[in-house]
């Protein structure tokens, strides 16, 4: 850090930056910034409370919900802090806090979603084991490594990024500080940032994407296997949702750490970072929870009782 003590903080620059639409982009980020704060709230309260919900999915799904709200969290309240009042800057300590929060939240949910994806593939390729291998113990500890690995795999990343050394630029041509972002406008240290970054690409890239297509080709078969049509439909459907949200996840965010920097990258990274850190997790519940026949029983239920109580 010796060559930054003479900065006292960077400059972000999202991509409104030019935009004469302040109001409407405002409007849209509280808008995705409430709705998916209030309905992965809702989420949890339902699974913690509905005791027929007490089971290894619906904790993994929980989880889920938690760290949706902290990954939203993290960046659009800042973010509407500099719409509203025109200040883009941000110091050295507050940047990397916001980055070590950022990767932590992104680090467990890439955990989550692998762990996510076993327990559908124990819970229709082994089903009669289901409830012992994914007892209450093992479903704590995968809950409770879940967050820990995300805790230190953070501090791998912010680390090296923070020693980073910027002689000509302050400007970050994102709506957060991101390490691509900032390697972008280093003068020195990005080789320790590279390698990181490879190191997460193969751990929280390749391997999980390798073992959830693996997964799912043997999910396939034994449900192809079914002779009940209903038996099939009910499969096919718990699986998709999930499927749904990996390659949602994974497709946005290649998109932004696989791409080359191009001439149009300041413009198409924050757009597409805006798609897997606030719209991502926004609509996880809409397509994981919200079509599950037994949160949306449950969430009735809950209703029910509140409203009885209210009268």
């Amino acid at each position: 850090m010796e060559n930054q003590t003479y900065i006292n903080g960077f400059l972000l620059l999202p991509f409104y930056a030019k935009s004469n639409y302040i109001l409407y982009t405002i409007c849209v980020f509280v808008f995705l910034y409430t709705y998916g704060v209030l309905i992965n709230a809702i989420i949890i309260t339902v699974i913690y409370v509905d005791a027929q919900l007490h089971t290894p999915m619906y904790l993994f799904l929980c989880n889920l919900a938690l760290v949706d709200i902290c990954y939203t969290t993290t960046t659009v309240p800042n973010l509407l802090y500099m719409l509203l009042s025109g200040d883009n800057t941000v110091s050295f300590i507050q940047c990397f806090t916001q980055m070590y929060f950022y990767f932590l939240a992104g680090s467990s949910e890439i955990y989550l979603i692998f762990i996510m994806a076993y327990d559908r593939y124990v819970a229709i390729c082994d089903p009669l084991h289901y409830h012992t291998i994914l007892n209450r113990k093992h479903c704590l500890l995968l809950a409770s490594g879940t967050w820990i690995s995300g805790c230190l795999n953070s501090l791998v990343l912010t680390i090296p990024a923070s020693h980073l050394s910027f002689c000509h630029s302050r400007t970050i041509h994102q709506f957060f500080c991101d390490p691509k972002a900032l390697i972008n406008i280093s003068c020195a240290g990005s080789e320790d940032v590279y390698i990181v970054i490879y190191m997460e690409l193969l751990m929280y890239g390749i391997l999980p994407i390798m073992f959830c297509v693996t997964s799912y080709v043997k999910i396939i078969k034994v449900i192809l296997q079914i002779k009940s049509k209903d038996g099939r439909k009910k499969a096919f459907s718990t699986c998709s949702s999930h499927l749904t949200i990996v390659i949602m996840f994974y497709m946005t965010v290649m998109s932004v750490y696989m791409t080359p920097t191009a001439e149009y990258s300041n413009v198409l990274e924050p757009i597409f970072t805006v798609l897997y850190s606030v719209v991502t997790p926004m609509m996880n519940p809409s397509i994981y929870s919200l079509r599950n026949k037994d949160v949306k029983s449950a969430l009735l239920r809950l209703l029910g009782r509140a409203i009885l109580t209210a009268v």
